[in-house]
């Protein structure tokens, strides 16, 4: 795998602008330049984890603040409690970028399966 920055990395670094809704110690939640609902933040960890099968059990506690931020951020978004929350894993589940991110969707009906 490439040692080259993730576009998620260049976003921390504040080489790369990104519309911020929400910041933590731990978090960055800023909406996604591809939005797929009328609600469509992305919200990353400030830890560089490839994905969620790179994160080890030392990591559950940033990834219970990483679901906690896309609760505040759909509910920021208005929401309400009508929302959305992926994190795809591995190319296959359609990952593109190898920085872990949770997509907040919400803001329209979502149906499922998704598609």
């Amino acid at each position: 795998m490439s040692h080259e920055p993730t576009i998620f990395q260049k976003i921390l670094d504040g080489e790369i602008p990104a519309d911020v809704v929400l910041e933590t110690e731990d978090c960055l939640a800023f909406r996604d330049v591809s939005p797929k609902a009328p609600v469509h933040v992305l919200v990353i960890p400030k830890k560089p984890l490839v994905n969620l099968a790179d994160a080890t059990d030392e990591d559950a506690a940033l990834l219970g603040k990483c679901l906690r931020v896309c609760d505040a951020v759909a509910k920021q978004e208005g929401c309400g409690e009508a929302y959305r929350v992926v994190a795809n894993t591995g190319v296959g589940a359609g990952q593109s970028v190898f920085h872990l991110h949770f997509h907040v969707m919400g803001g329209r009906d979502l149906g499922w399966p998704p598609g």
